[in-house]
Formats: C-alpha cells, structure tokens, sequence
C-alpha cells in the first residue's frame, strides 16, 4: 500500500465533500499572498538607471552647447581654408604652418576691416555730437516759427539735465558698462576658441580622416571620405564665390561713392562688399545702409542716388554675376537657399544662418551622388502645357453644358434631347 500524506488525505476528503482544495502559489511566482516577483526589482532599477543616464545626459548637452556651436563654427571655418592650406602643403610647406600662414592673413584682414570701420564710426559720431546744437537750433527755429512758440535751447537742456529720466539712463548706463566688458571678453574668448579648434581642424585633418577611418570598415571608410570631401569643395567654392563678388561688389560701390565725394569711400566700399555677401537674406539692406546714411549728410540727392545704384547692382548680381561664379560651387535654387537660412536661423541663430547655405550645398552634393535618376517623358504636362485636344477649355464646357440643357437647340437647329428626332402622331 502506496503512502499518502495529509495533503493527500485532505485532497481527497474535499473531493470527496465537494470543495476545491486550495493551490499553492508557484515557485518563485508572486500570488495574491506571495512574494515580490524576482525579476520586478531588476527592472525597477534598471529604469531608474536609463531615466538617470538620460538626465545627466540632457543637464550634459545643455551645459555644453555653446562649446558644441564653436566646434561647428570652427569644423567648416576649417573645411572653408582646407584647399588653400592642401594647395600650400603640396608646394613642400609643412601643413602646420601653411594653416598657421593661412590663419595670420585672415587675422590681419579681419581686424583691418574693423579697425577702419570703428575709426569711420567714430569719426561720424564725433562730427554728429559737434554739430547737435546747430540741429537742435534749427529745430527750434522751426517750432517756433510754425506753432508760434518761444523755446529756447538754454532752456530745454537745462531741462533734461535735471531730468529723472536722464539720471535714470546714466545710472542704468554705468551698471551696464560691467554687463558689456562680460560680454567683450566672452566673445573674445569665444573667437580664440575657435580660432584654435579651426587651426587644429586645419593643420590635423589628414590625421582626423585617419582617426576616424579607423574605426570604420573599409566600405564606410570609403563614404566618409567622400562626404568629407563633397563638405570640403562645397564650403571653400562657397567662401571663395563669395569672396570674389565681395570684391566685385565694393569696386563698384567705390567707384560711385568715389564719384559723389562721399567720404571715407574705400571703407565703406569694403563694408558693402562684405556685409551683403557673407550676411544672408538681409545683409544687402544693412550694407547699403550706412552708405547711404553718409551720403545724407552730403547731400539727400546723393543718397538717393546710393539706393537706386545698390537695388540695380543687386539684380545684376542675383541675375548675372551670382549664377556664373556659384554654378560650380553652391549651384543650389534660391527658395532652397531662402529656407535653409531660416530653418538655420530658428535652429543656431546666427551662426546658422551663416553655415546654412554650405551645409545644405554639401548635403545637395551628398545625395545627389546616390540618388538615382530618370530621363523625363517629353510630354507637355511636364512644361506645364496641356496637350492639344485634351482636356476643353473653360469657354468650351460652358457652352457644352448649355446645349445639353433640356429644351435648347442646337447649332443645326434641332432640338437638344433625344426626342427630338422623333416624328409626332
């Protein structure tokens, strides 16, 4: 006889009662009474894990954007000066100091142009702070004379020097004049930065090719090398077309300014040529600006003459000049250019604007290397026309409807519904 246990037992006698013994929970399961499951905590922690690397990596980024916009900045600075600084390397110049060379002359250009374009700014606020009370002056004489008034300039300058309003604005100016010496050395600080990540970009980019090469298969080594050399092409043809219509561009704005002596010609010509050509969509209109401000204060007429020279020059250049000198380079259409700098405006501000057009150039390149590509039909439609005989005209389906009206005639006379070839009994 086999032996049985008081489970057993206890089993039977509610089988044989008509109740349903109780179930024991599983082994290692969690019942209504059991125990926490084992994997629960595991996944709890891991969780807890992933939200956590996920935090820091969020505090991280954000914390390091400013340094990660100035690596960008200096990555195509770098791309933009890589044919001049490979063009000296392959003359026998060490690569180091063909960058080194390439550096010092934009340095020197760069800091030249502002230079003259402080001094012209300084000298043109100097000469408008002298003659205030000859302006204010006149603008007395005038009110006086036409609303038959007696100010007098003692007065209103007394006036606004015991002025709250004056106190105020001096007081917020000199607790400002901190705020702006932070922001001088922050932005000086920022152009070392990247002055130094672009010569390092510059003079090391064999090197960085190899560094990351390394860590590819052959096969993707071969696309990377491509798309770094498509960025490379598309960013110098970009620095350089526009380099060369900056240069068009303020030879003839000297020659015009030249011609109506307005002073301090050559600068101004080089801030037109710069400004309407590495400042996007809006760079024509702050360019013309300030030549025109100048000449206002030669004489009106001549202004007028700067802004009808400057509207007709910008569309020789969007019509002749650009499409010639950028076909190679940056051929890209201006809607596409248009959105790219607003979409790089909305994502970098500045900086986007003005790394926007070489970037979507080098990305136009890119996939137009692997996009595959049809011949178009030559059909009609494809040029917008029509093709004869398809499809009636407004004219013809009007009239169309009209004589399949019930009751109307046609051109032959008869009638318009089937029964009109019917003969009446």
């Amino acid at each position: 006889m086999a032996p049985t246990d008081e489970t057993g037992q206890a089993a039977q006698k509610s089988s044989a009662s008509g109740t349903t013994p109780p179930v024991r929970p599983p082994v290692g399961g969690a019942g209504a009474n059991g125990r926490m499951p084992r994997w629960l905590p595991r996944a709890m922690v891991l969780a807890l894990a992933l939200v956590a690397v996920f935090q820091l990596g969020s505090w991280a980024f954000h914390q390091l954007t400013g340094l990660l916009i100035n690596i960008l900045i200096a990555f195509f600075l770098a791309l933009a000066i890589e044919p001049a600084v490979s063009w000296m390397a392959s003359r026998g110049m060490r690569r180091g100091f063909a960058a080194f060379v390439v550096f010092i002359g934009v340095m020197v250009v760069s800091a030249g142009f502002v230079t003259l374009l402080g001094s012209v700014l300084a000298d043109q606020i100097i000469k408008l702070i002298e003659g205030f009370p000859e302006y204010l002056d006149s603008v007395i004489n005038w009110i006086n004379t036409h609303f038959k008034t007696d100010l007098k300039r003692v007065d209103i300058q007394e006036g606004l020097l015991r002025s709250d309003w004056l106190r105020n604005y001096v007081q917020n100016s000199a607790t400002g004049v901190l705020d702006v010496s932070a922001q001088v050395i922050g932005g000086l600080f920022q152009l070392l930065t990247i002055a130094l990540f672009s010569f390092y970009f510059a003079a090391d980019g064999p090197r960085l090719r190899r560094a990351i090469c390394s860590v590819l298969p052959p096969a993707r080594q071969a696309e990377v090398l491509r798309a770094w050399e498509i960025a490379v092409n598309k960013t110098g043809g970009y620095i350089y077309s526009r380099g060369l219509m900056a240069l068009i561009s303020g030879v003839a704005h000297f020659v015009l300014l030249q011609a109506l002596d307005v002073p301090y010609a050559p600068v101004l010509a080089v801030w037109v040529g710069l400004v309407s050509q590495f400042i996007p969509t809006i760079g024509t209109y702050l360019a013309g600006a300030l030549p025109m401000l100048i000449a206002f204060t030669v004489d009106p007429w001549y202004a007028l003459w700067v802004l009808i020279f400057v509207v007709i020059y910008q569309q020789f250049e969007n019509y002749v000049l650009q499409p010639k000198l950028t076909s190679k380079t940056v051929d890209i259409h201006p809607a596409v250019a248009f959105g790219s700098v607003i979409a790089g405006t909305a994502l970098l501000g500045a900086v986007g604007a003005l790394i926007a057009i070489p970037a979507i150039a080098t990305l136009q390149a890119f996939l137009g290397a692997y996009v595959r590509r049809y011949d178009v039909t030559d059909d009609p439609r494809v040029h917008g026309h029509h093709r004869r005989g398809e499809g009636a005209g407004l004219i013809t389906r009007a009239r169309g409807l009209w004589t399949r009206r019930p009751g109307a005639e046609r051109p032959g006379g008869g009638a318009a519904d089937g029964n009109s070839g019917e003969s009446t009994s």
